[in-house]
């Protein structure tokens, strides 16, 4: 089981969940919420990071505000002040850096924080070596990230039946990404599956075999290029 700490970020101080392997070391994983906060799933995604022997810290980028319902949870992503998030994020980065062995660090994001996940790759491909968007979408217009900037292994994880990020706007990706000279990308879509399928506390939209598939291909992109 992990715990809320404390890490500096930008000159102040910002929250989030840490969870450490057996172990007390291993490979650096950043964990970005989806728009609901940083709930249990998450700290959950953490735990089970830090099961695997990595080091992984989700940051509080709502700072200590949760909710349940949709509407609620799209207010709060759209007022999202998207300089503070990066600072939150890039705090969590070198938090991470520090605690963590191996070549640089991991980011894995949810939805809203998968499209984060590819923002803060692009910001700081001076740590980030890995970033793996699961059903990712950048919402907020005017904030796409600066994919000639993003140098990390990309690997993709999207639903079939996911219209916010559906498998075209995935391809769509790949294509962008190599274009901007990135050639270590790959997707893979989940055909049968609903948007937030990993999520296992939502059972409308749980897939448990895809979920698993997912967690497996993850955590071997993460080893594999965190050495």
């Amino acid at each position: 089981m992990g715990s809320v700490i404390e890490f500096p970020s930008d000159g102040s101080t910002d929250v989030g969940y840490l969870a450490l392997p057996a172990s007390g070391g291993g490979p650096g994983v950043v964990v970005i919420q989806e728009w609901w906060g940083l709930v249990d799933h998450i700290k959950d995604v953490c735990d089970r990071f830090a099961a695997e022997g990595f080091v992984a810290l989700a940051p509080d980028l709502y700072h200590g505000t949760n909710v349940t319902e949709p509407d609620e949870a799209a207010k709060l992503m759209m007022a999202l002040e998207l300089d503070r998030a990066m600072r939150d994020m890039g705090g969590a980065v070198d938090e991470v850096a520090a605690r963590s062995s191996g070549g640089g660090v991991g980011v894995v994001g949810f939805c809203m924080g998968g499209g984060l996940a590819l923002m803060l790759a692009s910001q700081r491909p001076d740590k980030v070596r890995a970033v793996v968007p699961f059903y990712g979408v950048v919402p907020w217009q005017g904030a796409q990230p600066d994919y000639s900037a993003l140098s990390g292994a990309v690997l993709g994880h999207f639903a079939g039946r996911d219209e916010s990020a559906s498998p075209e706007m995935a391809r769509a990706l790949v294509r962008t990404l190599r274009k901007a000279g990135n050639d270590d990308v790959s997707i893979h879509i989940y055909p049968e599956c609903d948007h937030a399928f990993f999520n296992d506390t939502r059972p409308e939209v749980y897939d448990a075999e895809a979920s698993a598939l997912a967690w497996q291909r993850t955590t071997e992109f993460l080893r594999s290029r965190l050495r």
